[in-house]
């Protein structure tokens, strides 16, 4: 097991660190979970303070998530999924959402926060399931990881989830090339699922808010939408393209008083 981000303590990385606040373990706590510590909670609670809305887009983001596995299981035919940056499990999970379509669906949950291990014990006879610990910016051993490659053949099709995780790769840690090495060991007709948070929905307050992530285990790169629609490659889009995740097949209006979400959302396919 692999963890670079810091999750872990360096020399024992299966050690859960409670000295930081973790991206997972704060998200967590914006869904109104239990698998948070409170240097966790108070980071959280510092960032809704300069961004009210993030509730709401976490929910949405979720809700974005839900939608785009449904897609790339119903209409894709996909029955392979590579979860990395899953975080904490919250109900209907991955898994969940893509077996009440498809029973056979097998899924690889990959994390950098050693307190996810924890709930592959939850998982331990499920052949079809399997939970990593591993980090994205190391994307090779990931793809090489045994119990990655138990459950996903990598030469059939797989839809790739990097559902809010991106945002939190450094510019210097080259964010393309990483998701550039997992969407190239993907065959034709595989899906790439991606959210990314932005500072393009509320400038006057990015700065503040992503600051709350300095001090985290990962810090929090807001990016424009171009920079966000490179990450997909030469991937073809599926409609509406890139948008924001409120705006991506959403299935039911939001109420007129809701608040921008500063997230975008897409699919797209990796076609011949």
């Amino acid at each position: 097991m692999t963890s670079l981000s810091g999750g872990g303590n360096a020399a024992h990385p299966d050690r859960i660190d409670t000295s930081r606040p973790h991206p997972a373990r704060m998200y967590d706590y914006f869904l109104g979970g239990k698998d948070n510590y409170e240097v966790d909670q108070r980071a959280a609670e510092q960032f809704m303070k300069a961004a009210p809305e993030v509730r709401e887009g976490v929910l949405a983001n979720r809700h974005f998530m839900h939608r785009a596995v449904r897609h790339v299981v119903a209409e894709g035919g996909v029955r392979q999924i590579l979860d990395v940056g899953t975080g904490l499990p919250t109900e209907p999970n991955v898994h969940q959402v893509a077996r009440s379509l498809a029973p056979e669906t097998r899924v690889a949950y990959v994390d950098n926060d050693p307190i996810v291990a924890a709930h592959s014990r939850v998982l331990s006879d499920d052949p079809d399931t399997t939970v990593v610990l591993a980090d994205l910016r190391d994307p090779r051993a990931i793809l090489d990881h045994p119990q990655v490659r138990a459950v996903i053949d990598f030469d059939r099709p797989v839809a790739l989830m990097l559902v809010a995780v991106v945002h939190f790769v450094a510019d210097a840690e080259d964010p393309a090339g990483v998701v550039a090495t997992l969407r190239d060991a993907l065959p034709v007709g595989s899906y790439l699922v991606l959210s990314h948070a932005t500072g393009d929905v509320h400038e006057d307050r990015r700065e503040g808010a992503a600051a709350v992530y300095d001090n985290a285990s990962a810090s929090l790169r807001l990016r424009p939408h171009a920079a966000v629609r490179d990450l997909f490659g030469d991937f073809t889009m599926v409609e509406p393209g890139l948008v924001r995740v409120t705006d991506w097949r959403p299935e039911e209006e939001r109420r007129p008083d809701a608040p921008p979400i500063g997230i975008y959302g897409g699919v797209a396919r990796k076609d011949a």
